[in-house]
């Protein structure tokens, strides 16, 4: 088909609003004028004409304008820096001094140079260089633009948003298809989209009433009206890049050597720069604050969190990416992936899953690509901590608890594994699965207790849209275990152990046989179930404990019977709760949520948001009420244990510290003794000046600062214990 027409020059870079769009009385630059109004605080009048003397310059230099009048500038303006370039519809040109812009190692003078500018503002002291055609842009100030073959937006642009615009038809809508290959769970991607809202839109898809009033939310507040300018922020550098369309670029960000980018919004601050690198192809999607896109990676519908790097040819399609995480050499698609996420090998798949953050996926681990029915639309969903290992091969439909490592191997079936903190292990020779409940706490502290550090350490963001619970032991994580308990305690019956044998035997027991975790009809095992019930319990009392005594340290008006009072009876301990994108969540508060918005209570994702901050100063609360109650089931009563009681869960609970402080250095002092390590040095001297000594470990370090700091809290709180006011 020859789309292609032969117009009369003098039309070029005009009537960029079709007539039919076009509101009562408003003329084709209402909506620039409002946006440079906003973005840039300039208004019409603001400038002026071009003099005689300053037309003549601009002629003299090789300059062609079919009507100079519709170029207007503002004071001082330079005519002379401007040279070799086109001018084509209504052009308004910000100070223009010769000065000189220096980014990085890159010097260029300010002013137009070579280029063609089509309907265009550009900003005070911005160098704009060798660009072949920039049509229809707000440019900000002290912008670098060079060497640019196509940088354009038409007159409906979305900027990423999945709206339509005025005259559209509902096919150009852009979707984006998480969690599932089939489409069940799409979503409408925003330029203020966070992984709690695509959540929330996907995961309830049941509540109709709600998916329909957030299309309708999403429609109304970013679509409708045709006519938009792209904006490209005060102190951008774009350079060296071939097609740039229906692009929106925030303050300061650095685009390098780009192949395509089209119908993004790049946002940017001088806060929170972001960079885009060489070779890059992004169609479709949202860049968040203080990202990073390198070399050759590719993102085709897309959400990217704050502070999230794609790197090394990754390709990220049909998938929302959380804030603080890294994506390297790897292939996903159709993923809702919470904060905090790292996965960096070049034979990784990720495919249609629901990944709920502090997770990591090692080299050739193929998750959710397998398939076992007629139809692509199976789902995989990893609670917290999800970490397949080596080789691993998943099937869908799989479900994983929090915390869950699996060993290499390819695992034939589907998976429901509910014990969290588990290592998983299919058993070829033996022909059987097993899962080895609290692993990470009996065996591996350093990894666990690391992972929550470095969630927090790694959290980057200026602005903190929602909280994220780095803490491995919350309110979500102790209501698995709850679970996990009453399940092992069940099938240790089912096995014929009763409570006096196990007593008696201690941790004799080596393997029960269990159920349902795997859909196949071979063997099924819990390995070291009683050390797993004991590993269990201990966790709920250092959580508990520990979450009351941050709670109490923190309110300091308190006495001890004013906490009792406050925190409230044990039975209304909350059972049901969500990570609602890295926030975890009472379930009844996301149900009020879904209610509110269903009936249209709430009007924007604005006030949508909001509910999150509220969520978020609830929470402390919450979560102290939580391990309150979990105490309480411990101590077997309903009653709040008197002062001396709660001392003494305090001093069982430091001991459960100072014994983690040691595991987590013993965990990492194996690895000195490990005899192959040390056959690649010398002499333990060589492999000391190359290692470090584990008691020089950084991270041992930190945990030893940390428990410092943990037992002047567990003495502040023991003072108050008996303190009357």
């Amino acid at each position: 088909m020859n789309d292609k027409k032969v117009l009369p020059i003098e039309c070029h870079g005009y009537d960029f609003i079709p007539e039919e769009y076009l509101p009562t009385g408003m003329d084709e630059y209402w909506l620039r004028n409002a946006q440079q109004a906003k973005r840039f605080s300039k208004k019409p009048e603001d400038w002026r004409k071009l003099k005689p003397v300053e037309i003549k310059i601009l002629n003299d230099n090789r300059n062609y304008c079919a009507n100079w009048d519709d170029v207007l500038v503002c004071d001082p303006f330079d005519a002379s820096i401007i040279t070799g370039s086109y001018f084509y519809g209504l052009v308004r040109i910000g100070t223009m001094r010769n000065v000189l812009l220096k980014h990085h190692d890159f010097y260029i003078p300010a002013g137009i140079r070579n280029s063609v500018i089509i309907s265009c503002d550009i900003g005070d002291d911005t160098a704009i260089q060798n660009c072949a055609y920039i049509s229809h842009y707000i440019i900000g100030n002290n912008c670098i633009l060079s060497e640019v073959n196509e940088l354009q937006t038409t007159n409906h642009a979305k900027f990423g948003n999945g709206v339509i615009k005025d005259g559209e038809a509902e096919e150009v809508r852009v979707w984006i298809d998480v969690m599932n290959e089939a489409g069940g769970r799409s979503v409408l991607p925003f330029i203020d989209m966070i992984t709690a809202d695509a959540f929330l839109w996907a995961a309830y898809r049941d509540d109709t009433a709600l998916t329909e009033k957030l299309a309708e939310i999403t429609q109304k507040q970013y679509g409708g009206l045709r006519g938009s300018y792209g904006i490209i922020g005060n102190g951008a550098v774009i350079k060296s890049c071939a097609i740039i369309k229906d692009t929106a670029v925030g303050d300061c960000a650095y685009i390098k050597g780009a192949n395509k980018i089209k119908n993004i919004s790049i946002l940017s601050s001088a806060e929170e720069p972001t960079q885009i690198g060489e070779g890059v192809e992004l169609v479709n999607g949202i860049v968040g604050y203080a990202c990073n896109v390198f070399y050759g990676s590719k993102a085709v519908r897309f959400v990217m969190g704050r502070n999230s790097n794609l790197k090394y040819g990754a390709r990220l399609i049909h998938s929302v990416l959380g804030d603080n995480s890294t994506v390297s050499c790897c292939e996903i698609i159709n993923n809702l992936i919470f904060p905090v996420h790292e996965q960096h090998h070049n034979n990784s798949f990720l495919i249609a899953s629901l990944i709920q953050g502090m997770s990591n996926m090692a080299a050739a681990a193929t998750i959710g690509s397998n398939h076992n029915s007629r139809a692509n639309d199976g789902e995989l969903r990893a609670k917290r901590g999800f970490w397949p290992g080596l080789a691993v091969s998943l099937k869908h439909s799989s479900v994983f608890a929090s915390y869950v490592i699996i060993a290499k191997g390819e695992y034939p079936a589907e998976l429901n594994i509910p014990l969290p903190f588990s290592l998983i292990n299919n058993n070829v020779n033996k022909n059987r699965l097993e899962v080895m409940p609290a692993y990470f706490w009996i065996h591996n502290l350093y990894a666990l207790e690391r992972n929550s550090w470095k969630t927090k350490n790694r959290d980057r963001r200026k602005t903190k849209l929602q909280r994220i619970e780095a803490d491995y032991l919350a309110p979500d994580t102790a209501e698995e275990i709850i679970i996990a308990l009453s399940l092992l305690n069940g099938w240790l019956g089912e096995s014929g152990f009763s409570p006096m044998d196990m007593a008696e035997m201690g941790g004799g027991v080596r393997k029960i046989y269990c159920r349902h975790f795997e859909r196949s009809k071979r063997g099924q095992i819990v390995v070291k179930p009683l050390e797993a019930i004991a590993a269990y319990r201990q966790m709920l009392r250092y959580y508990a404990v520990k979450t009351v005594v941050e709670f109490f340290d923190s309110r300091p008006e308190l006495n001890y019977s004013g906490l009792c009072s406050l925190l409230g009876s044990s039975k209304e301990r909350i059972k049901d709760w969500v990570n609602v994108g890295g926030q975890i969540v009472p379930a009844f508060r996301v149900d009020e949520l879904r209610k509110d918005i269903g009936e249209g209570k709430l009007k924007n994702w604005d006030e949508i948001h909001s509910v999150y901050d509220l969520w978020d100063k609830e929470y402390a609360p919450d979560k102290a009420r939580h391990a309150w109650a979990v105490l309480a089931l411990l101590l077997e009563t309903e009653k709040a244990p008197d002062a001396s009681v709660f001392a003494k869960e305090l001093a069982a609970t430091l001991e459960i510290r100072r014994w983690i402080e040691k595991q987590i250095y013993e965990s990492r002092a194996k690895d000195y003794k490990n005899s192959f390590k040390e056959a690649t040095f010398r002499n333990k001297a060589e492999m000391e000046k190359v290692l470090g000594k584990p008691e020089e470990n950084p991270f041992i370090k930190i945990v030893e600062k940390e428990s410092a700091v943990f037992k002047e809290m567990f003495d502040r709180v023991k003072v108050r214990l008996t303190a009357k006011v």
